[in-house]
């Protein structure tokens, strides 16, 4: 089974060039692109994507805005937010919509493919420096409905950054039933995406800032 990629950037040349790379690897298929954030959001309806690369600066609607609508409409699609400089309130909106994750558009090809992989398969990476900034930026929930004792021991996992697979070994269940309690721990925490869940479990000191 392939991950199927949506890529989304407004110069053509970069999706050339991205499809070119993706295409090496044969776990990855681009499934579709799109030039705006508009055609992002249909695209993404359309084709209901693994992993979406999302650009961040685009005519008519920016990345940070689609990724919110496509992470509110399509939960299970997980964005990767795409820039050219890492500016700190562009990663952080990026983060705030529901981004798992941001590269720069310099990656290495292969970093790219396992940035790509680990996505899809529900992994959080967050590098300490990210992780301090995050926690201090991107609001989490204060009085959060409580979560299960499972719950808590999957969330615990997922900011750690093990993938759905790793999660389901440690606890002995299927993965299916990992997914769906990350789904309710989303819904619990009012969080879009995994990478959020992962900075209120660092913050009420589940697991401790990545070092």
């Amino acid at each position: 089974m392939s991950i199927r990629i949506l890529l989304v950037d407004d110069h053509t040349v970069v999706r050339q060039g991205l499809r070119m790379f993706l295409s090496l690897d044969a776990e990855l298929e681009v499934v579709g692109e799109a030039a705006d954030g508009v055609e992002a959001i249909a695209q993404a309806h359309k084709l209901k994507p693994d992993v979406i690369l999302m650009d961040l600066l685009m005519p008519r609607l920016d990345g940070i805005a689609a990724t919110a609508v496509i992470r509110r409409d399509l939960p299970d699609s997980e964005v990767i937010a795409l820039t050219s400089v890492l500016e700190d309130e562009k990663v952080i909106g990026a983060i705030r919509a529901g981004a798992i994750g941001y590269l720069l558009k310099d990656t290495q090809a292969d970093e790219l493919c396992r940035a790509i992989k680990a996505a899809a398969a529900g992994q959080v990476q967050l590098s300490p420096q990210a992780a301090a900034r995050l926690i201090r930026e991107v609001r989490t929930p204060d009085s959060p409905e409580p979560l299960t004792e499972r719950e808590t021991e999957v969330l615990r996992l997922l900011a750690q950054g093990l993938s759905n697979k790793e999660i389901a070994h440690a606890l002995t269940i299927g993965e299916k039933t990992v997914k769906t309690h990350v789904s309710n721990i989303l819904a619990k925490l009012s969080v879009p995406s995994r990478t959020q869940a992962a900075l209120y479990a660092v913050r009420i000191g589940l697991v401790p800032v990545p070092q």
